[in-house]
């Protein structure tokens, strides 16, 4: 294995290599094995505690309050840290853990060299310094994303998910929505993870204590949350658990408050029957004064193994955005924009919720940009990323056969969208539409953002989600003509370029093509290489002479000819050239629908750095797309879609 570490992280000064006195391991400069640190080392002592988890020199406390927030739930810590590994039973020098990413779960190895210095830990270390699973987790999650220095700022609700594989979302709750509270308790009846805290707004008041008891910069877990009857009013209260256990709110509705003599008995037997210290009720109105922030961790049905709880539905959809194909950039780029991958979902059933007279269904979208803290040690970051929901009309009910086209976009507004487009891993929202069909568009902001991602929603209902993507078609000219057809002032013409031999070869075919495409002012060309000539005969070359006749040459002008109207019929700006997503709407104007993977296939290999497909590269591309679909449909006898290739068939169509 090898292990990198940014030199802007940590450096070490050289140094012979030196062997652990306990297990013969060879130590990497500045690496120490956990015996070499500590006597008697732990991997977990007395349980894993918010006391394990000491920040070091790294900047991932974000990173941290989701380990610490992993701590209040055993069955969860148990999936990312599995239990049975130790310093001393079947100790083999190393230790895994389990992530969840884009969708499955990766198990990570690490050995137990952990960085230090002055033979001290570097980074998270336990209180004791004796337990060292926080630590090695920590260099397991560094692994998983390229380096220590990867893990530097982030979001602890990127950790939750990676922890629980769920989808996090947050509120500020100086500005909560007016249905936060029964978001809540619908959060806590599917099982969701839920954390608050106060924010801080300097190092100093980290870990203080308010006058009423609360910690600011701490993270709180919510664990219920309740409307009860007091003294003829409502009032919504919520339950707040506080990891230390000794230290509790002594506001309204503290454990000792007054306020629960005037709550039904059966009622207050039941909210302040204690589970455990540190645990303690708050009114809401409190609770939005006092905390600064909510995440909620909306849990997967197969992470919740409980049948209590009430689990949401998921959809996965993974799809990427290649630069000129499908990389299309938000509204604010009308021509590009529908270019951008399309996802159908179906909402056919309401949600459960009779306190709610309008009704509608209630889902989560949630926008992740892959492999994005991987790829910062090659210079790259995180894309601004959002995206855009539409509602299907009628004319498009049921149908996923039919990338949506620019017309769609500018004739029709979006129903609902992201918040914001923002440089972050995820962005999440969530939504209460009527049931009904709608369009999903994933997006960076600007174009041309190469990347890859994965879209989930989860719905309160059952939900069905599919790509939407055009199906492949090729509907072109096939009528061969005979010789009595042709003009005879066509065949003058033919007769004058093609010598005595009677035929033309690719050589002569690139000096005729050149020579009237030197006269064209309206298109920009360096001309036609050999090589687009040699392919234009081996296509057309019926008779397998390696030169075309009369009407083999005849079939390739008529092409040409309509070629050169599509290209300038398209090149709307006058440009006299074509971009990667004008070819699109040329492909189309032709007769060929192909779907994305296909388009970014044509982009990778006919366009130039610039995005910019010449005319020649036009007409290389047509006749090829052309050819192999006569090829495909005289192979298919059966007209089943499929067809099954020999060596040799196989190796015609790769030659072409």
């Amino acid at each position: 294995m090898v292990w990198l570490i940014s030199a802007s992280v940590v450096s070490f000064p050289a140094s012979p290599a030196a062997r652990c006195n306990t297990c013969g391991q060879v130590l990497m400069p500045g690496f120490f094995c956990c015996q070499e640190l500590c006597a008697n080392p732990q991997f977990i002592a007395g349980g894993a505690t918010r006391t394990d988890i000491c920040q070091g020199a790294l900047g991932d406390c974000w990173l941290l309050a989701a380990i610490a927030s992993l701590t209040l739930n055993e069955e969860i810590l148990a999936r990312v840290v599995p239990k049975d590994q130790s310093f001393q039973d079947k100790y083999a020098g190393i230790f895994h853990f389990q992530f969840w990413q884009y969708g499955e779960w990766v198990d990570v190895v690490v050995d137990d060299r952990l960085p230090t210095k002055n033979g001290e830990l570097l980074f998270v270390h336990s209180a004791e310094g004796a337990e060292f699973w926080s630590a090695l987790l920590e260099k397991a999650y560094a692994k998983l994303n390229g380096s220590y220095e990867s893990l530097s700022g982030g979001t602890t609700t990127e950790g939750f998910e990676d922890f629980t594989g769920g989808i996090a979302e947050w509120y500020e709750l100086q500005k909560p929505p007016p249905n936060l509270f029964k978001i809540i308790q619908k959060a806590l009846q599917k099982g969701s993870l839920l954390g608050c805290s106060i924010d801080i707004t300097s190092a100093a008041e980290t870990e203080a204590v308010t006058s009423q008891k609360l910690v600011k910069g701490h993270a709180y877990s919510v664990t219920g949350a309740e409307q009860v009857n007091f003294r003829g009013t409502v009032q919504k209260l919520i339950r707040i658990r506080n990891p230390w256990g000794e230290v509790e709110w002594t506001g309204k509705w503290n454990d000792n408050c007054p306020n629960w003599s005037g709550v039904d008995p059966e009622v207050r037997e039941r909210l302040t029957r204690r589970h455990e210290d540190g645990e303690f009720w708050m009114a809401f109105n409190d609770f939005l004064r006092h905390y600064s922030r909510l995440e909620i961790c909306n849990l997967t049905p197969d992470t919740l193994a409980s049948d209590r709880y009430k689990k949401w539905s998921l959809q996965k959809l993974d799809g990427n955005w290649r630069r000129g194909a499908t990389a299309g950039g938000c509204r604010n780029y009308p021509n590009t924009f529908w270019t951008n991958p399309q996802y159908l979902i179906k909402l056919e059933e309401e949600d459960e919720d009779p306190d709610d007279p309008e009704g509608g269904c209630t889902f989560l979208i949630g926008l992740i940009q892959k492999h994005r803290r991987k790829q910062r040690k090659m210079g790259e970051d995180m894309h601004t990323i959002g995206f855009a929901i539409y509602e299907v009309p009628p004319e498009f009910s049921g149908q996923t056969n039919i990338h949506l086209s620019k017309n769609f976009f500018l004739t029709n507004k979006a129903r609902e969208k992201s918040n914001t487009f923002i440089n972050l891993r995820e962005v999440l929202n969530r939504f209460k539409l009527p049931a009904g069909e709608y369009i999903i568009v994933p997006s960076t902001f600007e174009p041309d953002k190469n990347g890859d991602f994965c879209l989930r929603v989860f719905s309160e209902k059952n939900a069905n989600s599919t790509v939407i993507d055009d199906e492949i078609e090729g509907n072109f000219d096939e009528t061969e003509i005979s010789e009595d057809d042709i003009e005879p002032s066509f065949k003058k013409l033919f007769g004058q370029l093609a010598g005595n031999d009677a035929e033309i070869s690719a050589f002569e075919l690139r000096s005729i093509l050149n020579k009237i495409l030197a006269k064209r002012q309206d298109i920009k060309s360096d001309g036609f290489s050999i090589e687009t000539c040699k392919i234009m005969v081996d296509l057309l070359d019926n008779d397998g002479s390696g030169k075309l006749g009369l009407k083999e040459f005849h079939t390739l002008w008529t092409k040409i000819q309509k070629y050169q109207k599509i290209y300038r019929e398209i090149d709307v700006d006058r440009s006299g050239t074509m971009n990667s997503y004008e070819m699109r709407r040329a492909l189309e104007t032709a007769g060929f629908k192909l779907n994305c993977q296909l388009h970014q296939v044509i982009v990778a290999r006919f366009a130039d750095e610039d995005l910019v497909i010449d005319f020649d590269n036009f007409v290389r591309c047509l006749i090829r797309l052309e050819t192999l679909f006569k090829m495909f449909r005289k192979l298919d006898t059966e007209k089943s879609g499929t067809i099954e290739l020999n060596l040799v068939n196989w190796l015609c169509f790769t030659v072409i």
